[in-house]
């Protein structure tokens, strides 16, 4: 990396270095972002798989709901 003495720069000179700088640093952010935005993609894909499967509704009958609702002493004496 090129070393510079800024205190030797003019005006000019340190406002287009700076000018440089930001546009660099705009190309990292884009090109990081891109890099991200598609590992995001990938990562989408196996997402949605686990919602879907979770997303399955557990269904219980009307005899089912109502033995949870009794105490183990009321499904002994309904036995």
């Amino acid at each position: 990396m090129t070393k510079f003495d800024l205190d030797s720069l003019s005006i000019e000179e340190l406002a287009a270095l700076r000018d440089r700088a930001t546009d660099k640093l705009a190309e990292k952010v884009a090109a990081r972002q891109a890099e991200l935005e598609a590992e995001l993609e990938k990562l989408a894909q196996y997402g949605k798989v686990t919602k879907k499967s979770q997303a399955t509704p557990v269904v219980k009958s009307k005899k089912e709901e109502a033995k949870a609702d009794l105490s183990p002493a009321d499904v002994s004496r309904a036995a």
